[in-house]
Protein backbone atom coordinates (compact mmCIF):
# COMPACT_ATOMS: atom_id res chain seq x y z
CA UNK A 1 0.00 0.00 0.00
CA UNK A 2 1.69 3.40 -1.00
CA UNK A 3 1.02 6.81 1.00
CA UNK A 4 -1.73 8.06 -1.63
CA UNK A 5 -3.62 4.93 -0.52
CA UNK A 6 -3.00 4.81 3.05
CA UNK A 7 -3.74 8.35 3.24
CA UNK A 8 -7.22 7.45 1.53
CA UNK A 9 -8.28 4.94 3.72
CA UNK A 10 -7.16 6.95 6.62
CA UNK A 11 -9.61 9.09 5.61
CA UNK A 12 -12.35 6.93 4.69
CA UNK A 13 -11.71 5.56 8.50
CA UNK A 14 -12.66 8.72 9.46
CA UNK A 15 -15.98 9.41 7.66
CA UNK A 16 -17.08 6.02 9.04
CA UNK A 17 -15.99 6.59 12.59
CA UNK A 18 -19.07 8.72 13.95
CA UNK A 19 -21.27 5.89 13.31
CA UNK A 20 -19.46 3.33 15.72
CA UNK A 21 -20.42 5.89 18.75
CA UNK A 22 -23.86 5.49 18.93
CA UNK A 23 -25.97 8.42 20.65
CA UNK A 24 -26.71 8.06 24.29
CA UNK A 25 -29.26 5.57 25.97
CA UNK A 26 -30.59 4.86 28.85
CA UNK A 27 -28.41 2.15 30.26
CA UNK A 28 -29.22 -1.43 30.23
CA UNK A 29 -29.35 -3.20 33.05
CA UNK A 30 -26.75 -5.23 33.75
CA UNK A 31 -26.58 -8.85 33.40
CA UNK A 32 -27.14 -10.96 37.27
CA UNK A 33 -24.01 -13.14 35.85
CA UNK A 34 -21.35 -9.89 36.71
CA UNK A 35 -22.15 -10.17 40.26
CA UNK A 36 -23.75 -13.52 41.54
CA UNK A 37 -22.69 -16.53 41.41
CA UNK A 38 -24.52 -19.65 40.11
CA UNK A 39 -26.14 -22.35 42.06
CA UNK A 40 -23.53 -24.97 42.74
CA UNK A 41 -24.25 -28.33 41.66
CA UNK A 42 -23.22 -30.99 42.71
CA UNK A 43 -23.62 -33.83 40.30
CA UNK A 44 -21.82 -31.27 37.85
CA UNK A 45 -19.83 -28.59 39.09
CA UNK A 46 -18.09 -26.02 37.65
CA UNK A 47 -14.54 -26.95 36.91
CA UNK A 48 -11.22 -25.42 35.06
CA UNK A 49 -9.08 -28.21 32.76
CA UNK A 50 -5.60 -27.55 31.13
CA UNK A 51 -5.64 -28.18 27.04
CA UNK A 52 -2.79 -29.16 25.04
CA UNK A 53 -4.61 -28.46 21.61
CA UNK A 54 -2.66 -29.66 18.63
CA UNK A 55 -1.21 -27.05 15.90
CA UNK A 56 0.99 -26.95 13.85
CA UNK A 57 2.95 -29.86 14.61
CA UNK A 58 3.01 -28.45 18.21
CA UNK A 59 0.60 -28.43 21.13
CA UNK A 60 -0.35 -25.44 22.62
CA UNK A 61 -1.46 -24.18 25.26
CA UNK A 62 -5.35 -23.86 26.44
CA UNK A 63 -7.38 -23.02 29.99
CA UNK A 64 -11.31 -24.57 29.59
CA UNK A 65 -13.59 -22.28 31.96
CA UNK A 66 -16.71 -24.57 32.00
CA UNK A 67 -20.00 -24.03 33.69
CA UNK A 68 -21.32 -26.27 36.07
CA UNK A 69 -24.80 -28.12 35.39
CA UNK A 70 -25.51 -31.59 33.07
CA UNK A 71 -25.80 -31.61 29.41
CA UNK A 72 -23.59 -30.44 26.77
CA UNK A 73 -22.94 -26.35 27.33
CA UNK A 74 -22.71 -23.54 24.41
CA UNK A 75 -18.88 -22.22 23.96
CA UNK A 76 -16.54 -19.31 23.76
CA UNK A 77 -13.39 -19.38 22.10
CA UNK A 78 -11.19 -15.72 23.99
CA UNK A 79 -8.45 -14.51 21.88
CA UNK A 80 -6.20 -12.51 23.39
CA UNK A 81 -4.15 -9.83 21.96
CA UNK A 82 -0.60 -8.74 20.83
CA UNK A 83 1.34 -9.72 22.54
CA UNK A 84 -1.43 -10.74 24.88
CA UNK A 85 -0.75 -9.26 28.52
CA UNK A 86 -4.45 -8.24 28.62
CA UNK A 87 -6.25 -11.76 28.21
CA UNK A 88 -9.65 -11.19 29.50
CA UNK A 89 -9.66 -13.75 32.19
CA UNK A 90 -12.62 -11.91 34.10
CA UNK A 91 -14.65 -11.76 30.90
CA UNK A 92 -13.88 -15.68 30.82
CA UNK A 93 -15.57 -16.07 34.33
CA UNK A 94 -18.44 -13.91 33.40
CA UNK A 95 -19.54 -16.00 30.64
CA UNK A 96 -19.26 -19.09 32.62
CA UNK A 97 -21.22 -17.83 35.47
CA UNK A 98 -23.62 -16.93 32.51
CA UNK A 99 -23.51 -20.51 31.25
CA UNK A 100 -21.14 -20.42 28.88
CA UNK A 101 -18.12 -22.46 28.51
CA UNK A 102 -14.93 -20.24 27.97
CA UNK A 103 -11.89 -21.35 26.00
CA UNK A 104 -8.85 -19.68 26.53
CA UNK A 105 -5.18 -20.25 24.12
CA UNK A 106 -1.57 -19.03 23.47
CA UNK A 107 -0.89 -18.70 20.56
CA UNK A 108 2.46 -20.54 18.95
CA UNK A 109 5.70 -18.99 20.31
CA UNK A 110 3.33 -16.80 22.70
CA UNK A 111 3.09 -17.34 26.88
CA UNK A 112 4.49 -20.45 26.93
CA UNK A 113 3.03 -22.11 23.76
CA UNK A 114 5.91 -23.97 22.10
CA UNK A 115 6.77 -22.91 18.40
CA UNK A 116 8.15 -19.72 17.05
CA UNK A 117 5.23 -16.65 17.00
CA UNK A 118 4.13 -15.74 13.91
CA UNK A 119 0.77 -13.54 13.00
CA UNK A 120 0.16 -16.20 10.18
CA UNK A 121 -0.32 -18.31 12.15
CA UNK A 122 -2.33 -17.49 14.80
CA UNK A 123 -5.78 -17.47 12.80
CA UNK A 124 -4.51 -20.85 12.04
CA UNK A 125 -4.04 -21.96 15.88
CA UNK A 126 -7.70 -20.75 15.88
CA UNK A 127 -9.15 -22.86 13.61
CA UNK A 128 -6.68 -25.50 15.61
CA UNK A 129 -8.79 -24.88 18.64
CA UNK A 130 -12.13 -25.16 16.80
CA UNK A 131 -11.34 -28.14 15.33
CA UNK A 132 -10.20 -29.65 18.70
CA UNK A 133 -13.23 -28.40 20.48
CA UNK A 134 -15.21 -30.27 17.86
CA UNK A 135 -13.73 -32.97 18.02
CA UNK A 136 -16.12 -35.76 19.82
CA UNK A 137 -13.99 -36.94 22.02
CA UNK A 138 -13.23 -34.17 23.14
CA UNK A 139 -16.61 -32.54 23.00
CA UNK A 140 -18.12 -34.81 24.76
CA UNK A 141 -15.69 -35.26 27.07
CA UNK A 142 -15.83 -30.88 27.84
CA UNK A 143 -19.07 -31.31 27.24
CA UNK A 144 -18.82 -29.03 24.37
CA UNK A 145 -22.08 -28.15 22.59
CA UNK A 146 -20.69 -27.99 19.02
CA UNK A 147 -24.09 -26.43 17.45
CA UNK A 148 -23.91 -23.12 19.79
CA UNK A 149 -20.08 -21.59 19.62
CA UNK A 150 -18.86 -18.34 18.84
CA UNK A 151 -15.38 -16.26 19.26
CA UNK A 152 -14.45 -13.28 20.92
CA UNK A 153 -11.30 -11.74 20.05
CA UNK A 154 -9.20 -8.42 21.55
CA UNK A 155 -6.84 -6.51 19.80
CA UNK A 156 -5.12 -8.77 17.57
CA UNK A 157 -7.56 -11.74 18.96
CA UNK A 158 -10.09 -9.72 17.07
CA UNK A 159 -7.93 -9.71 13.95
CA UNK A 160 -7.97 -13.62 14.82
CA UNK A 161 -11.91 -13.87 15.12
CA UNK A 162 -12.18 -11.77 11.54
CA UNK A 163 -9.33 -13.56 9.71
CA UNK A 164 -11.03 -17.27 11.40
CA UNK A 165 -14.16 -16.38 11.99
CA UNK A 166 -14.79 -15.71 8.11
CA UNK A 167 -14.42 -18.82 7.15
CA UNK A 168 -15.90 -21.17 9.99
CA UNK A 169 -19.44 -20.80 8.99
CA UNK A 170 -20.66 -23.23 11.92
CA UNK A 171 -19.82 -19.96 14.79
CA UNK A 172 -23.28 -18.69 15.92
CA UNK A 173 -21.57 -15.05 16.77
CA UNK A 174 -18.35 -13.48 16.30
CA UNK A 175 -17.31 -10.37 18.92
CA UNK A 176 -14.12 -8.11 18.30
CA UNK A 177 -12.89 -5.73 20.72
CA UNK A 178 -10.53 -2.91 20.12
CA UNK A 179 -9.49 -4.47 16.95
CA UNK A 180 -5.89 -3.78 15.53
CA UNK A 181 -6.01 -3.90 11.78
CA UNK A 182 -2.55 -5.94 10.96
CA UNK A 183 -2.92 -4.98 7.14
CA UNK A 184 -3.26 -1.73 8.24
CA UNK A 185 -0.20 -1.76 10.64
CA UNK A 186 1.56 -3.56 7.61
CA UNK A 187 1.38 -0.18 6.32
CA UNK A 188 2.98 1.85 8.78
CA UNK A 189 6.16 3.61 7.89
CA UNK A 190 9.05 0.63 8.72
CA UNK A 191 10.61 2.36 11.83
CA UNK A 192 7.00 2.90 13.40
CA UNK A 193 6.47 -0.73 12.77
CA UNK A 194 9.56 -1.71 13.92
CA UNK A 195 9.13 0.30 16.86
CA UNK A 196 5.85 -1.12 17.47
CA UNK A 197 6.70 -4.48 17.68
CA UNK A 198 9.91 -3.80 19.94
CA UNK A 199 7.37 -2.30 22.14
CA UNK A 200 5.77 -5.65 22.40
CA UNK A 201 7.38 -8.38 22.69
CA UNK A 202 6.88 -10.04 26.33
CA UNK A 203 6.98 -13.95 26.02
CA UNK A 204 6.74 -13.88 22.34
CA UNK A 205 9.46 -16.42 20.61
CA UNK A 206 10.25 -14.19 18.30
CA UNK A 207 12.21 -11.40 17.55
CA UNK A 208 10.58 -7.45 16.36
CA UNK A 209 12.63 -7.87 12.98
CA UNK A 210 10.87 -10.56 12.07
CA UNK A 211 7.23 -9.52 12.88
CA UNK A 212 7.75 -6.03 11.12
CA UNK A 213 9.11 -7.74 7.63
CA UNK A 214 6.14 -10.35 7.88
CA UNK A 215 3.35 -7.70 8.14
CA UNK A 216 5.69 -5.38 5.58
CA UNK A 217 5.04 -8.12 3.24
CA UNK A 218 1.53 -8.83 3.75
CA UNK A 219 -0.31 -5.91 3.66
CA UNK A 220 -3.03 -6.71 1.57
CA UNK A 221 -3.00 -10.39 2.74
CA UNK A 222 -4.02 -9.40 6.69
CA UNK A 223 -6.28 -6.67 6.33
CA UNK A 224 -9.56 -7.58 7.34
CA UNK A 225 -11.66 -5.27 5.59
CA UNK A 226 -11.26 -7.68 2.51
CA UNK A 227 -13.37 -10.02 5.08
CA UNK A 228 -16.30 -7.92 4.97
CA UNK A 229 -18.24 -10.11 2.39
CA UNK A 230 -18.14 -12.99 4.36
CA UNK A 231 -19.17 -11.23 7.30
CA UNK A 232 -21.70 -9.33 6.34
CA UNK A 233 -24.39 -12.29 7.31
CA UNK A 234 -22.78 -13.13 10.38
CA UNK A 235 -23.88 -12.15 13.71
CA UNK A 236 -20.73 -9.17 14.88
CA UNK A 237 -20.15 -7.47 17.78
CA UNK A 238 -17.87 -4.52 17.32
CA UNK A 239 -16.45 -2.69 20.09
CA UNK A 240 -14.07 0.19 19.99
CA UNK A 241 -12.26 2.22 22.83
CA UNK A 242 -10.24 5.55 22.90
CA UNK A 243 -7.31 3.87 21.94
CA UNK A 244 -6.86 5.40 18.47
CA UNK A 245 -7.52 2.41 16.61
CA UNK A 246 -11.24 3.22 15.98
CA UNK A 247 -10.16 3.93 12.49
CA UNK A 248 -8.54 0.23 11.70
CA UNK A 249 -12.01 -1.33 11.94
CA UNK A 250 -14.33 1.89 10.33
CA UNK A 251 -13.63 0.73 6.86
CA UNK A 252 -14.82 -3.15 8.25
CA UNK A 253 -18.02 -1.47 9.66
CA UNK A 254 -18.54 0.54 6.15
CA UNK A 255 -17.97 -2.65 4.18
CA UNK A 256 -20.34 -4.77 5.79
CA UNK A 257 -23.09 -2.52 5.72
CA UNK A 258 -22.31 -1.71 2.50
CA UNK A 259 -22.60 -5.09 1.74
CA UNK A 260 -26.56 -5.33 3.50
CA UNK A 261 -25.47 -6.87 6.86
CA UNK A 262 -28.38 -6.88 8.88
CA UNK A 263 -26.74 -8.67 11.81
CA UNK A 264 -23.59 -6.46 13.00
CA UNK A 265 -23.71 -4.55 16.46
CA UNK A 266 -21.54 -1.50 17.04
CA UNK A 267 -20.47 -0.13 20.47
CA UNK A 268 -17.89 2.45 21.89
CA UNK A 269 -16.64 2.49 25.35
CA UNK A 270 -14.67 5.92 26.81
CA UNK A 271 -12.11 3.88 27.74
CA UNK A 272 -8.65 2.55 26.86
CA UNK A 273 -7.32 -0.39 24.81
CA UNK A 274 -8.06 -2.75 27.96
CA UNK A 275 -11.17 -1.45 29.13
CA UNK A 276 -9.55 -0.89 32.21
CA UNK A 277 -11.90 1.53 33.97
CA UNK A 278 -14.80 -0.30 32.15
CA UNK A 279 -14.36 -4.38 32.44
CA UNK A 280 -17.98 -4.78 33.81
CA UNK A 281 -19.69 -2.88 30.98
CA UNK A 282 -17.53 -4.93 28.31
CA UNK A 283 -18.71 -8.20 29.93
CA UNK A 284 -22.64 -7.24 29.95
CA UNK A 285 -22.00 -5.55 25.97
CA UNK A 286 -20.66 -9.26 25.58
CA UNK A 287 -23.34 -11.45 27.89
CA UNK A 288 -26.01 -9.34 26.31
CA UNK A 289 -24.75 -10.03 22.95
CA UNK A 290 -24.36 -13.30 22.99
CA UNK A 291 -27.63 -13.88 24.78
CA UNK A 292 -29.67 -15.07 22.24
CA UNK A 293 -27.31 -17.85 20.73
CA UNK A 294 -27.68 -20.36 23.95
CA UNK A 295 -31.63 -20.37 24.39
CA UNK A 296 -31.79 -23.43 23.95
CA UNK A 297 -29.88 -23.91 27.13
CA UNK A 298 -31.58 -22.00 29.66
Amino acid sequence: MNASALARRVLLAACFLAPLAPAAAKPLPVPPAIYTDPVHDAAHPARMEVLHIPSGGVEINGVAYLAGGAGPRPTVVICHGFPGNEKNLDLAQALRRAGWHAITFNYRGSWGSPGTFRFAQNPQDLEAVLAYLRDPANAKRLGIDTAHMAVVGHSMGAWVTAMAGAKDRNLVALGMISAGNFGMIGAMPPEARAKMMAENMESLATTPEALSEELGAHVADYDFTAKAGALADRPLLVLTSDDGLAGHVAPLVAAIRKAGGKKLETGHGATDHSWSDRRIDLEARIIRFLGPYMRAHR
